[in-house]
């Protein structure tokens, strides 16, 4: 089972897309089209000071008749993070992910440095690469005992 490190190491979008607390609604908004991501972290200089997501939109903004323009993304951000090492496996991100209904999961080392971002998916993507190796394996298996009885 591969790690977070890991899994980081392997995205197509290499490095982490942030927008700082100050940028407006609107700005971080920009970013996720750019980039078409449902995420952005919020990142106070070298401090990770929240994620901004497509969610925090519609609860947030759109709901309490807010304007993008006008917001800075630091009013509506989820500041309570939940996070994970480079070393957490798929498996546990999976688990994590399902039991706090979160899409997206920052990676920080020791000292609470950012490492990158995984979404779901990612993790679903990984899931679904392990599982097939696992059956082309067994599936290799199985012919390679079942042809010499056949024969």
């Amino acid at each position: 089972m591969k790690t977070a490190r890991q899994l980081l190491a392997e995205k197509s979008i290499h490095g982490t897309v942030t927008v700082s607390p100050q940028a407006t609604v609107y700005q971080a908004l920009q970013v996720l089209a750019d980039k078409n991501i449902g995420a952005v972290l919020v990142m106070d200089g070298d401090v990770l000071a929240g994620i901004f997501s497509e969610r925090d939109y519609a609860r947030k903004v759109v709901l309490m008749g807010k304007t993008s323009a006008g917001t800075p993304v630091s009013e509506i951000m989820t500041s309570k993070l939940i996070c994970v090492t480079p070393e957490a496996s798929v498996d546990e991100c999976m688990a994590i992910m399902t039991d706090k209904r979160i899409r997206h999961l920052p990676v920080v080392n020791d000292q609470d440095e950012l490492i990158g971002l995984l979404s779901i998916g990612d993790l679903v993507r990984e899931t679904i690469a392990e599982q097939e190796f696992q059956i082309e394996q067994l599936e290799s298996y199985i012919h390679g005992r079942s042809s010499p009885m056949a024969a």
